[in-house]
């Protein structure tokens, strides 16, 4: 890729976008710049990723092929306002700001962009993100393989229509919280029953890591994966028969949906 890019933002998720699109050699350090407020997180970056850091929105913007917002919603229209006016027609624009729709955006810029609505999740830190992309009507194939291209380096990528997006974030964008929820849960347990906490964890991790690798490499639905685990009256159906008691299903599916209530009322803002 030969593109510039610019992060408007350099924190955690900026950083992970940064350390996959480095690692997958899709651009070098040379091609990406990200700005942030002080002069301790620019020399931060730069002294992690070897790429260009500065406090200037407006003049890393005006030098971008493809910038990308990473900044908190809440400053979102003072940052676009600050922008507007020093990016050029031809700027792919990617904004992965949860509760921001693609109107809303386009709203603030009030000219015509190349504009993809982007949800990558935390486990881009490691290179497993799942992402979504939504485009406007003004972004073409090659802008979006480009994007796909980009999200793909830290982990999976799928594009969908913006009706989505909102589940998408309960699935996917908010996910990995349920999961750490879960994991601390089983690891106190083991703990309670005397295993050491740092082993507790890494049995539970692994064993979560495994389990959805089984449901993405084989297609089998986690039902069938669940039954094959559990023996008629063995150990794990005694454990499933507590946990479908105590409602952990319905537990799961009420707090995923009252996450993408919070995104849809995010959005009519």
């Amino acid at each position: 890729m030969h593109q510039s890019i610019t992060f408007i933002g350099g924190g955690n998720m900026a950083q992970a976008m940064i350390g996959g699109i480095l690692t997958s050699g899709l651009a070098a350090p040379s091609q990406i710049t990200a700005t942030a407020k002080t002069q301790k997180t620019c020399q931060s970056l730069t002294r992690q990723f070897g790429i260009q850091a500065a406090s200037d929105n407006r003049e890393a913007a005006a030098q971008a092929d493809i910038l990308i917002l990473a900044v908190k919603p809440g400053v979102f229209p003072e940052v676009i306002e600050e922008l507007k006016d020093c990016i050029s027609a031809d700027t792919l624009i990617l904004s992965i700001a949860a509760g921001q729709s693609i109107h809303q955006i386009e709203t603030m810029f009030g000219v015509p962009v190349k504009l993809i609505r982007a949800m990558p999740n935390t486990p881009a830190l490691v290179g497993e993100a799942m992402s979504a992309l939504c485009v406007n009507e003004h972004v073409s194939q090659r802008d979006l393989d480009l994007a796909v291209s980009i999200f793909e380096s830290f982990g999976k990528c799928k594009v969908i229509p913006e009706s989505m997006m909102d589940a998408f974030i309960g699935v996917s964008g908010s996910s990995p919280a349920y999961v750490f929820l879960f994991l601390e849960a089983m690891a106190d347990a083991a703990v309670a029953d005397g295993v050491p906490r740092s082993m507790a964890y890494e049995f539970a991790a692994q064993s979560v890591l495994g389990s959805a690798k089984m449901v993405l490499e084989t297609g089998l639905h986690p039902g069938v994966l669940k039954d094959q685990v559990c023996s008629p009256g063995g150990t794990t159906i005694e454990a499933v028969a507590v946990l479908e008691q105590e409602g952990l299903r319905h537990a799961v599916i009420k707090g995923q949906r009252a996450c993408v209530q919070k995104s849809r009322e995010m959005n009519t803002r």
